[in-house]
């Protein structure tokens, strides 16, 4: 047979005919096996298709909800991402699991917009694939997933809170001001450091610093080449003074997470890394009882303790935490420790000692104490310089400002911590300002009082910023022991006050700089351009907050909020906050970067400045030389001493 076309691939035949292919062409058994294998097939797909999950419950979208959460349960490390937030213009909030298991914060935007495209597409019966771009597996979820967040700040803590002899619990944040002005004027500051920490979040998560203006990470020499995250550290009580819960717990879970000194493999200052680590961890375990902020502190300080391996017992200013190899600066004086760095280490330390049961942190700052003790002053005055090797003062240069400053509020310090029984650092305190009165203390021509520097007996007429602090350390030497010399102290605390506040009204822009000098013809008047920059330092809005709250002068709190305006106009910008290099200038040249200090000193006084006496009493704590409160012992339950 000849084929016109292709053939159909199946046909029927009856004897010799081909018959065409059609439903009435099956036999009745054929019938029946085609009709179950419909039925079978039929009944499969529907049973299928109403035994899933999501058509059981009723709700298309709150089945894939339990989906979901079943997957996040089933896997956390899924779910992880990085530290910095995509738009941090809202502070991020806290969700809970049924079971109260904490969640990481930045999780929350994927969340919600999955949420919202699940809520938008309910007809959907799968979920979109996430946003893998965003999502982030870590060795350390486990961890995370198991981390305890303190819940509240107040009353919670109080269940935290050792056995004390007292039933009073220090106020650790609120303290609204009665006075309608100083709370806006409080509430500007608390925005001001909310701009300042949501641009390091966004821009320079984990890095030292934030250069402001670039948008990118800073670190200083001082911190090494690594992030070690100082802004967090240094920022992490103002956070939670401010009542800034959100954050603080994003703080607290890096410090958890991502903080390792064991990666440190530069040098990085004692001093530095004493006064703003150490301290800053101290203090939230203090407000909080967080064992993580002691055992991270204790952690931290051990990798000083290389630094004090010398004939001495003095410490060199810089230690490498990987080697344990420690060095002074070469331009110290023929390679001195310099007093000011290792004469601040004195609260840390002994504070540190109280908490762990470990006398080891104390006994490296009292042998400091000793040597210096045993010492002969010049004019008993302290030189600035300490040869580590010899055991000997350096070139013979005084300073209440650079170099010198935080030896003496140590002192002072000291003895206000130990609930006023140290009185062997009273004493040195007493006994050194004597000195520096008699021969440091200086009034212009037209009556501005400064300390003047010391150079081999020769007085240079200078004053830094750094030194500025000293109002408030007199005022506060005042209060705290009423003797013959308290009337001087304070007399001498309201006039270096008054020309530090003229050292700030003298320029264009209202803020301060970096030092400041006393000729014939300038007074309170930066000469040099390298001193003509500002920082954003803090020291003198420190003496303003301590000179309000020991006079209650309304003139502080004006000073202030001059400094809060003369910030916003001319050290804010779209990325932080920026410092400048001439405070002289109508137009002054920034920096581009915002020290850590800014957000734990300059902001946080600024907020104590417009708040109540209560909120972080004087009479219940002691703020080291960077702003991080500690406890009194014997008066502040928040203490914490170890029973070990």
């Amino acid at each position: 047979m000849t084929a016109s076309g292709i053939l159909p691939t199946y046909q029927r035949f009856a004897p010799g005919v081909p018959v065409p292919f059609s439903r009435r062409s099956f036999r009745p058994r054929e019938k029946y096996v085609v009709f179950l294998v419909f039925i079978t097939f039929g009944f499969v797909c529907f049973g299928t298709f109403f035994f899933l999950p999501e058509f059981r419950t009723g709700g298309t979208a709150e089945s894939v909800y339990k989906v979901y959460d079943q997957i996040k349960r089933a896997g956390p490390d899924l779910l992880i991402p990085p530290p910095p937030l995509e738009n941090i213009g809202e502070a991020p909030k806290l969700l809970r699991h049924e079971d109260d298991i904490k969640e990481d914060p930045h999780v929350i935007g994927d969340r919600a917009k999955l949420k919202a495209k699940i809520e938008q597409d309910g007809d959907l019966k799968v979920l979109e694939r996430p946003d893998i771009d965003r999502l982030k597996t870590s060795s350390t979820a486990k961890q995370i997933s198991e981390i305890k967040v303190v819940e509240g700040f107040g009353d919670q803590l109080q269940k935290t809170v050792p056995a004390a002899h007292s039933n009073h619990y220090p106020l650790l944040e609120g303290g609204e001001d009665e006075e309608q002005e100083a709370r806006f004027r409080r509430e500007k500051v608390k925005e001001m450091m909310k701009h300042g920490w949501d641009n390091y979040v966004r821009y320079a998560w984990g890095k030292n610093e934030l250069k402001p203006i670039s948008k990118r990470g800073h670190s200083a020499s001082i911190f090494g080449s690594m992030p070690l995250g100082a802004t967090i550290l240094d920022s992490l009580d103002t956070l939670y003074i401010m009542g800034m819960k959100d954050e603080f717990k994003q703080a607290r879970e890096w410090v958890a997470n991502e903080l390792d000194v064991e990666q440190a493999v530069s040098d990085v200052s004692v001093f530095e890394v004493n006064i703003r680590f150490v301290g800053g961890l101290l203090t939230c375990y203090a407000f909080t009882g967080d064992t993580l902020f002691r055992d991270k502190a204790q952690q931290i300080a051990d990798k000083l303790l290389p630094a004090f391996d010398t004939p001495s017992g003095i410490p060199n200013a810089l230690v490498n935490f990987k080697t344990g190899v420690s060095k002074n600066y070469g331009w110290a004086s023929g390679g001195s420790s310099i007093l000011s760095e290792f004469g601040t280490l004195h609260l840390e330390m002994s504070y540190l000692s109280d908490i762990t049961g470990k006398p080891i942190y104390r006994n490296k700052v009292d042998h400091i104490r000793k040597v210096l003790r045993e010492l002969e002053k010049p004019k008993g005055l302290y030189p600035n310089y300490l040869n580590p090797k010899t055991g000997k003062w350096g070139q013979h240069h005084m300073s209440m400002g650079a170099l010198g400053d935080s030896f003496y509020e140590y002192l002072l310090k000291s003895w206000i911590q130990s609930n006023k029984e140290d009185n062997e650092a009273r004493q040195m305190f007493d006994d050194s300002m004597a000195a520096v009165f008699q021969y440091m203390l200086k009034t212009s021509t037209n009556g501005l009082m400064y300390f003047a520097e010391l150079k081999f007996d020769r007085p240079e007429h200078k004053m830094d910023h750094l030194g500025c602090f000293s109002g408030g350390l007199l005022g506060l030497a005042s209060k705290t022991l009423k003797n013959d010399q308290s009337n001087k102290y304070m007399k001498v605390a309201e006039e270096i006050t008054r020309t530090c506040h003229e050292s700030y009204d003298r320029t264009a822009t209202k803020l301060g700089p970096e030092s400041f000098r006393f000729t014939e013809g300038s007074e309170a008047r930066a000469l040099k351009t390298s001193e003509k920059y500002y920082i954003l330092r803090p020291e003198v809005i420190e003496t303003y907050f301590y000179m309000y709250r020991l006079t209650k002068d309304p003139k502080y709190r004006d000073w202030g909020w001059e400094a809060v305006q003369a910030l916003e106009k001319h050290c804010r910008v779209a990325g932080g906050f920026t410092g400048l290099k001439n405070v002289y200038a109508e137009d002054p040249q920034q920096d581009d970067v915002q020290q850590s200090f800014f957000l734990a000193e300059t902001l946080k006084y600024l907020y104590l400045l417009f708040s109540d006496d209560s909120l972080l009493s004087l009479d219940e704590w002691v703020f080291n030389t960077e702003a991080h409160p500690l406890p009194i012992k014997g008066v502040n339950p928040f203490y914490r001493e170890s029973t070990q």
